[in-house]
């Protein structure tokens, strides 16, 4: 038997949300990435020429947020 966490959560196209998802969801996956114990709950917030990225992460690597929301 193997234990795996699942979660997601879906937006339908044109929701003003879409892309502070991608962000949020992009920053969770770079920090799995190199640390699959981390603790996140990240939001993010967009408006024209601003993304504001928050919440509370606990992690051991370290995520290039400005380049991650630019790349």
């Amino acid at each position: 038997m193997s234990n795996f966490v699942f979660s997601s959560e879906s937006v339908s196209e044109g929701h003003p949300d879409k892309l502070a998802d991608q962000i949020s969801d992009a920053m969770l996956d770079a920090i799995i990435k190199d640390d699959p114990h981390a603790r996140v709950a990240c939001e993010t917030f967009v408006t024209t020429g601003l993304a504001l990225v928050g919440g509370e992460i606990t992690t051991h690597t370290y995520v290039d947020v400005p380049e991650l929301v630019r790349g």
